[in-house]
């Protein structure tokens, strides 16, 4: 059986939702684990620190590096990758995990939060890549994950929110292209997207208690995520999975397990016919 035993995992945004819970997935197996997020203290209406996160990696048998990273400023990011480095010896693993959203149209998106959505997510996921890349290519298996769809180029994916799904797509985009980029060296590039909404803060933001009642838990996100990063990198790369999709070509059967209040039909996620 494959491991992440031992495994270095630099995961932005992994103070809550499904960044720690992908952490905490593989905290099980001794991991260690780079909790690479804004939140130091505690939010007024977002649940966890980088350093609650810190605790529960811990609790859970895997070792935690609590670091206070931006990911639009690169110059933090080098800083965080550096002390990675230095304090665990290498990366394994990089989870473009952090992300914005705002499901507006155009004529509702004030250009700060278009910028916001595109530096955290398209460019954010660039730069940390770029950052992590020259480390996981002297790693054994590694691999780049991003948490974004499959993309489509139909107008209804766009259509209503069209800053948001650019933004998305971008972090899609770096998956085509650098899956294809670094082939041949061995590194896995995949993007890993629910089948359905999962119950994060984003989401309660956006639906608010009924939205996260017809929700996943994030746990089915984190339990694809380990079967992606167990996988062989040279054979395992260029894909955008569906979490329940690629749970049941592994074999899993009960999803209710995953279920927010069992028995309620969840939700199907944007960008999921």
């Amino acid at each position: 059986m494959a491991t992440l035993e031992g495994k270095v995992l630099f995961i932005t945004g992994a103070s809550r939702g499904i960044g720690k819970a992908i952490a905490l997935r593989a905290a099980r197996d001794g991991a260690r684990v780079v909790i690479a997020a804004k939140t130091a203290e505690p939010h007024p209406k977002l649940p966890g620190t980088i350093y609650t996160a810190a605790k529960e990696i811990e609790a859970a048998g895997g070792q935690a590096l609590p670091l206070v990273v931006d990911i639009r400023f690169e110059g933090q990011l080098a800083e965080a990758v550096e002390k990675t480095v230095a304090t665990f010896g290498g990366i394994d693993i990089c989870v473009n995990n952090a992300s914005a959203i705002s499901l507006t149209g155009t004529l509702e998106t004030p250009m700060k939060r278009f910028d916001l959505m595109h530096s955290i997510n398209t460019r954010g996921t660039f730069a940390t890549s770029q950052a992590c890349i020259p480390h996981l290519l002297k790693a054994k298996n590694p691999h780049i994950l991003n948490i974004s769809p499959p993309l489509s180029m139909s107008a209804k994916w766009f259509q209503g929110h069209v800053a948001y799904t650019m933004a998305k797509y971008g972090m899609s985009m770096c998956v085509l292209g650098m899956s294809a980029e670094f082939k041949d060296a061995g590194l896995a590039v995949n993007a890993l997207w629910p089948r359905t909404t999962i119950a994060t803060a984003a989401i309660e933001m956006v639906g608010g208690q009924d939205m996260m009642r017809q929700s996943r838990k994030p746990e089915i996100v984190a339990d694809a995520a380990y079967a992606i990063l167990t996988s062989d990198s040279r054979t395992c790369t260029g894909n955008f999975f569906l979490d329940e999709d690629l749970l049941r070509s592994r074999g899993v059967t009960d999803f209710e397990q995953y279920a927010m209040e069992k028995g309620v039909e969840p939700l199907p996620d944007y960008f999921i016919d």
